[in-house]
């Protein structure tokens, strides 16, 4: 069943994910969480591609396996077309989200041919019908893998790295999904063959009106592929909006220093930030905003106080005090809460 218009196809609220992991050895070890994921909420349109963006360790992959129900959040709720999502990963579930993952090289099975691995989901999910050889060429042709009979044929090893990610395109999209967590798709592919796998997953935007959540490192593909943009940084959502408006107008620190190290001749203007140390460790993150030690703007209160999340545009929102008149600056100080801020905020 489709959602009402303007419900989203999927989304997640306030997603906290915590992994408990052990340092030391013997009797002195002891266990401590990491924050891989605090308060995120990304929602999933059809026919829209959204893309999470961020440096290596800023949860965006975990915030995908959530949304999948790879794995279950410490906190928060996944909704489909409105409704909570059931608490396990029913078949009904996984056939109305699935993910493509990063490594094309270790998605598919080497032992078994490409026919089998795409006739497997429709076999589970019974949507072969009677003709399973039938159906598997139509998967190859989605993919632009022709003549699907070769390549129906071929093992895993046999083929490239980029058409073995169509491969785990096609299998995605065996069980006729809805929504297609993309996991840093072409990360690991030839630059020559990345824009044939991003175009595929433009058309299946397009053409089939899939709610796509495009992960990426890359900033300056985000542009290209997505409609709206969401950057993390250390486990936190620090600013979203329209793709062309974030990259043009950035207004967090942070994707300002994201976008001047990935300079795109389309924008029509490059930024430049003088950032400068490493991602905190997310074992125990600064207090206030996460940011502020690479910061350059860096004032007493980001220090403190977590940054609310505060409008700078049409649909686009940036976590930062930058944004923050003086007086709502204070007003922090004196203990009034973000949420509170936040709105008294947008209302200025």
């Amino acid at each position: 069943m489709n959602g009402t218009i303007g419900t989203p196809v999927l989304e997640g609220r306030d997603l906290v994910k915590h992994f408990s992991v052990k340092q030391g050895r013997g009797l002195f070890a002891r266990r401590s969480a990491v924050h891989a994921v605090d308060n995120v909420s990304v929602r999933l349109d059809g026919g829209k591609v959204t893309a999470l963006v961020g440096e290596s360790g800023a949860g965006k992959t975990t915030v995908g396996r959530l949304l999948a129900k790879i794995i279950k959040p410490d906190a928060g709720s996944i909704l489909v077309d409105g409704r909570p999502a059931p608490a396990a990963r029913p078949r009904s579930y996984a056939s109305t989200v699935q993910m493509v993952f990063q490594d094309p090289f270790a998605s598919l099975n080497p032992v078994h041919r490409i026919r089998h691995q795409l006739a497997r989901p429709l076999q589970i999910h019974h949507l072969a019908g009677d003709d399973v050889n039938s159906a598997v060429a139509g998967l190859l042709a989605r993919v632009a893998l022709k003549p699907p009979a070769q390549f129906a044929a071929k093992f895993p090893h046999e083929l490239s790295g980029g058409q073995r990610q169509r491969v785990a395109i096609a299998r995605a999209l065996a069980v006729r999904p809805r929504v297609l967590i993309a996991d840093e798709p072409v990360s690991m592919l030839d630059v020559s063959i990345r824009l044939g796998v991003l175009n595929l997953l433009a058309d299946l935007r397009d053409e089939e009106r899939l709610a796509i959540l495009y992960v990426t490192h890359d900033i300056a593909s985000a542009r290209y592929l997505a409609d709206t943009i969401s950057v993390m940084y250390a486990g936190q959502l620090v600013e979203s909006a329209p793709s062309v408006e974030l990259t043009d107008r950035p207004a967090h620190p942070y994707t300002q220093l994201l976008l001047s190290a990935a300079p795109d001749p389309d924008r029509a203007q490059q930024p430049v930030l003088p950032g400068h140390g490493a991602p905190p460790s997310l074992l125990a993150p600064p207090s206030g905003c996460r940011f502020h030690p690479r910061c350059p703007y860096a004032m007493d209160v980001c220090k403190r106080k977590a940054p609310p999340s505060v409008t700078v545009g049409a649909g686009h929102v940036a976590a930062c005090w930058l944004h923050v008149d003086p007086a709502g600056r204070q007003a922090s100080e004196n203990g009034v809460p973000a949420a509170e801020l936040e709105k008294e905020t947008q209302k200025r």
